[in-house]
């Protein structure tokens, strides 16, 4: 397993099939929406069995070479066995798995349920892992493949009422970390980790709060679809950690050289920038359920950068 811009990437017949985990919505839709335009041959996972069949369609006009379709709920063990097993069933080998799906909720850490917030860590810790554990089995059977995990600038940092998602992204950076390190002697092997910064994607309008008002996307905000770009990119040129987001480094600069100033200001920036003006009762969003009707490839934030 390998990692890293310099290295080679994994030889592969066309079309190659790929299995898009958190496919029915904002970053996993954009990267699904762009290997189908190169004529992959698709398996789209989420929970969501109705806007999967959206995406599938989606995928299928922009000229997806076949699309399976597996409703699936990461943090359950034996769905994401189910899913290997049906996309290896049907295409025979996996050349890459894409995993984007995440759940969030917002509020001060006393403030969130106790249930709410493990279902967080269950999804995006747990359901990382049952991925993970899922598609390195695959590629050491068949010698081959590429595996990216699309992670955040909030694994580097933190900030105030998002403990939960924050706490998930850490346990995945050093998971994916542990990975890279742990089977460089792999070469037909390759694990990459994508941080983002804030993305125009549905995820703040889905998530749950507890804070009175909603959640946005902190400026600069890019497009789904220039993540997806690098997702899709990091099949063919692993990274060991590549960074999507023009403040990221600085961000992460300043919760590192300059830890007092950064706790100075990132309690009322995230007040003013990362959460909306309008007051919301306490709700769950879709941690628990998916919420299909606000599920698509967009939020309703302006990005600055396409």
């Amino acid at each position: 397993m390998t990692a890293g811009p310099d290295q080679p990437s994994t030889r592969r017949q066309e079309p190659r099939t790929v299995v898009v985990v958190g496919a029915s919505s904002g970053i996993g839709r954009a990267a699904a929406h762009q290997l189908a335009a190169q004529g992959a041959r698709l398996v789209l996972a989420a929970r969501s069995e109705e806007s999967l069949e959206r995406a599938r369609q989606e995928c299928v006009g922009r000229g997806a070479a076949e699309v399976l379709v597996v409703p699936t709920d990461i943090g359950e063990r034996a769905d994401v066995e189910a899913l290997f097993g049906a996309a290896t069933e049907r295409f025979g080998r996996l050349d890459g798995v894409v995993h984007a799906a995440a759940v969030l909720a917002y509020g001060i850490f006393e403030d969130v349920p106790a249930d709410v917030f493990d279902r967080v860590i269950t999804t995006n810790v747990l359901g990382t892992t049952n991925v993970a554990r899922c598609t390195l089995q695959a590629f050491s059977d068949q010698g081959s493949g590429a595996f990216v995990v699309v992670g955040s600038v909030l694994a580097k940092t933190a900030t105030p009422y998002m403990a939960s998602y924050c706490m998930s992204k850490w346990a995945t950076h050093g998971l994916v970390r542990t990975l890279q390190l742990e089977a460089r002697g792999r070469p037909g092997v390759h694990v990459s980790l994508v941080s983002p910064g804030g993305v125009d994607t549905p995820i703040y309008d889905q998530a749950g709060s507890y804070t009175g008002r909603p959640g946005r996307p902190p400026p600069p905000v890019v497009s789904p679809e220039r993540v997806a770009r690098t997702v899709v990119r990091a099949l063919d040129r692993p990274g060991r950690d590549i960074s999507v987001g023009p403040a990221n480094r600085l961000m992460v600069a300043g919760f590192r050289l300059l830890p007092g100033v950064y706790d100075v200001l990132v309690g009322p920036l995230m007040r003013l920038l990362g959460q909306g003006k309008e007051a919301t009762p306490a709700h769950p969003g879709n941690v628990f359920e998916p919420v299909p009707a606000g599920e698509a490839v967009h939020g309703r934030w302006p990005h600055i950068w396409g």
